[in-house]
Formats: C-alpha cells, sequence, structure tokens
C-alpha cells in the first residue's frame, strides 16, 4: 500500500505535465500572428532604378516595411534605403547615374580587351579569383554613402538580407549579418565581370543566378507573411532566329530566358508582383536616360498594383503609416 501512494503520484505528474503542455500549445494557435510585411526587389541590373521608383510609391501611401530581401542590384537598392540613405539621395544617383557608373567602371567591351592585362600575373604564378574587375570603386562607393563604413547588417532598421551564391557549397544564401557593404558586394558579383567576395571561408558571387526574386527567403529567413515583389526583368519575347547570329546574342538570351523562367517561379509566391516595363533597357547598360526611364516605370507599376496592394493590408489588418510628405512636415 505503502509503495502504492508512492507510484500514483509519479504517474500523475507526467500527464498533468502533459496536459499542460497541451493547453500551452493550444493557447500559442489561438493568439494570432502578427503580419510581417515583405518587400522582395529582385536583380537586374541598371533596370534597379526602377526599385527607387517603387519604394516611392509605397512610401507616399504610407505602406508599411517590416523586411526587405534584395538580390543583386536589388539587394544594394533596399541596403541603402535600410541603412539610411533618404529616398531623395536614391533619386539623386538615379538621375546622374553614380551607381552603375560605379559599379562599371569601364565598359564591357574595354574591360573584356584587357583581358591578356588581368591574366599576365598568372603567367608570373600569382593565382587570383576569376573576374575582370576586383570592384574596389564600387566598394569605396557604397562605403561613403553610408554612415558608417563598417555598419552592420544586424544593426540595420529593419530586418534585411541580401541573397548571393556561394560558390563553395553551390547554394544561394541569405546574408543577414557581417558588413553590410560586404552582402551587397558578393550580391552583386556578376559572374566572371566581377570578383567573387569572400567573407570567412565562403566564397559569393551574384545571388541572380540561382534566386533573382527572392521571395522565398523573404518568408522562410525573414519571416514575412505578405510578400510585395518587384521584378525587373524584361518579359520574355519571340526573336527571329537571324538575330542569333550576332557575337553574344546566344549567351544573352540565355541569361534573359533563365532569369525569366526563375522570376516566374518565384513570383508565383508573392501576395502581390509589380512588373515595371523595362523594355530595351540593358542590364549593364550606363546611359542616363535608361536609368530614369527605370525610375519612372517602377513609379507606373507601383501606382498600378496599390489598390490590390491596400486592399491586401486592410483585409489582414495591417494599418498603413503616416505617408513620407507628412513625416517631412
Amino acid at each position: 500500500m505503502f509503495a502504492l501512494t508512492l507510484t500514483l503520484p509519479a504517474c500523475i505528474a507526467p500527464a498533468r505535465a502533459l496536459a499542460q503542455a497541451k493547453e500551452q500549445e493550444q493557447a500559442q494557435k489561438s493568439v494570432p500572428v502578427k503580419p510581417v510585411v515583405g518587400l522582395v526587389l529582385g536583380g537586374g541590373g541598371m533596370r534597379g532604378s526602377a526599385h527607387v521608383g517603387v519604394l516611392k510609391v509605397l512610401l507616399e501611401a504610407g505602406v508599411p516595411i517590416d523586411c526587405i530581401a534584395g538580390t543583386s542590384i536589388g539587394a544594394v537598392i533596399g541596403g541603402l534605403y535600410d541603412a539610411g540613405v533618404p529616398l531623395e539621395r536614391l533619386e539623386e544617383q538615379v538621375n546622374d547615374n553614380s551607381i552603375m557608373r560605379a559599379y562599371m567602371t569601364l565598359p564591357v567591351r574595354v574591360q573584356v580587351a584587357m583581358l591578356p592585362v588581368h591574366l599576365f600575373p598568372r603567367l608570373l604564378g600569382k593565382k587570383a579569383y576569376g573576374g575582370l574587375n576586383s570592384g574596389r570603386r564600387f566598394r569605396k562607393f557604397l562605403q561613403g554613402e553610408l554612415s558608417d563604413s563598417k555598419m552592420r547588417i544586424e544593426d540595420l532598421k529593419i530586418p534585411y538580407c541580401a541573397v548571393a551564391l556561394n560558390l563553395v557549397d553551390g547554394h544561394a544564401h541569405a546574408l543577414m549579418k557581417g558588413e553590410l557593404v560586404d552582402a551587397m558586394m558578393a550580391s552583386s558579383a556578376l559572374p566572371e565581370l566581377r570578383k567573387p567576395i569572400e567573407i570567412g571561408d565562403d566564397l559569393y558571387i551574384d545571388g541572380g543566378v540561382n534566386d533573382n526574386l527572392p521571395v522565398d527567403q523573404a518568408r522562410t529567413a525573414l519571416g514575412a507573411t505578405y510578400v510585395i515583389a518587384v521584378n525587373i526583368n524584361e518579359r520574355l519575347k519571340v526573336m527571329p532566329a537571324k538575330s542569333f547570329k550576332k557575337l553574344g546574342s546566344i549567351a544573352g538570351r540565355l541569361i534573359n530566358v533563365e532569369l525569366a523562367l526563375g522570376d516566374e517561379r518565384q513570383g508565383k509566391f508573392a501576395d502581390v508582383l509589380i512588373r515595371p516595363d523595362v523594355t530595351g533597357v540593358g542590364l549593364v547598360s550606363k546611359k542616363e536616360n535608361d536609368a530614369v526611364r527605370s525610375m519612372h516605370a517602377g513609379e507606373a507599376a507601383a501606382r498600378l498594383a496599390l489598390p490590390a496592394i491596400l486592399k491586401g493590408l486592410a483585409a489582414r489588418g495591417i494599418d498603413l503609416k503616416p505617408k513620407m510628405a507628412e513625416r517631412n512636415e
């Protein structure tokens, strides 16, 4: 009988703990999860000016941005904005084409012509990672735009990730810690044109290779529950066979096809997809008019999508923030 009185409490305690755990789990399920609005900025070179136009419209409308995921130029624009660079400054950079001029120090054709110069050190036994340009000028430009050249991603005002391809393991990674400039450089290191970026034991290149519109990273890495994605690549169009007789035309077509298919797959998982009309704007164009045209295309596309965005926010009970104009008063 004495043994029985000892055994019963021992059996009851685990059962009670299990019941309490189930009650807590049920209570957690009943608590509504606070919506997280994620802005996804895709890669696309010069067309990235469209992101500035989109940001302008969203901020003017008071759309909250709880996190930002970007690839390539999307990581650059998103990172600069998140770091506190004023929208007016970003517009200036579009108008004078300073971002692309800093990125492309020389035209691609000139850099290719100088390839023998880049190969000469190898003949002397010096080994280096492949790429026509180290990106020192672009790094200096990015550092100059930040209030702290060593600013870390962890210190940004809202959660952010730059998506880059790690050559070591072959997978896309959401860079969410470390120096912001390193992350922006890694995400925009276009293969062969820019040398890969070393971060720790890893080696990164442009994330557009396999995750150009990182809706997946916004949801999994940043916890976004409502995603506004901006696809800045051209829509695929039928091209006559004779157009592929030009030098480099086939490689260019393959890049556009791969980007289009990848963006289409990811775009389906966004709640709202914004598609600026950037027809005819090249990935590495240095024409100032292309940058300005892309920014205006971003504004137009964002205004077109705004009713759907506001409706989606209202349906989820997400309040708008004070509009940009009101904050500046």
